[in-house]
């Protein structure tokens, strides 16, 4: 694995076409994984969601970050990540920092731009007050699996689904 030398940072409106790109990368990606619950979405659509800053909930209490990985001037990974408190009474309260989108484009991958990417989104966290990062991914999704295993995530829940 080589790395890539690329900058991380604070995704701004002009970067919603690149992250776009890659997002639609990633889905149709996950659709071919399970096209009963992934579909691929506009690129205009995803585009404008970013340019608009709407990718996260407009709860004004929520914090957010969007952070993208830029290589010579290319958008080529992106990272959306908030934080989030447990509903469930039963958990202990505490902030927890939950990556909700990572995604690299198919031709940068295998360079370390998403662990810096994941790496950044859990720095982000911590100095937010978060005490745990949290994810999930697609169980069928074995390179994912590998990937965030390789970064020292752990199952902690299962999220288990029926067709009705």
């Amino acid at each position: 694995m080589t790395e890539a030398p690329a900058t991380i940072r604070s995704a701004i409106s002009q970067d919603a076409d690149g992250i776009a790109r890659i997002f639609i990368e990633s889905a149709e990606y996950h659709a071919g994984l399970d096209p009963d619950r992934y579909s691929v979405p506009a690129v205009d659509a995803i585009s404008a969601r970013y340019r608009e800053a709407r990718q996260h909930p407009p709860d004004l209490d929520q914090k957010a970050v969007t952070l993208v990985a830029e290589l010579g001037g290319e958008i080529v990974g992106f990272v959306d990540a908030r934080l989030q408190q447990s509903p469930d009474p039963m958990h202990r309260e505490m902030t927890y920092c939950h990556v909700v989108e990572i995604a690299v484009s198919q031709r940068h991958q295998n360079q370390s731009l998403g662990g810096r990417l994941l790496r950044a989104a859990e720095d982000w966290g911590r100095q937010h007050g978060a005490r745990f990062a949290s994810l999930e991914y697609l169980a069928s999704n074995t390179r994912a699996s590998a990937f965030y295993q390789n970064m020292g995530y752990h199952a902690a829940a299962i999220t288990a689904i029926k067709r009705l």
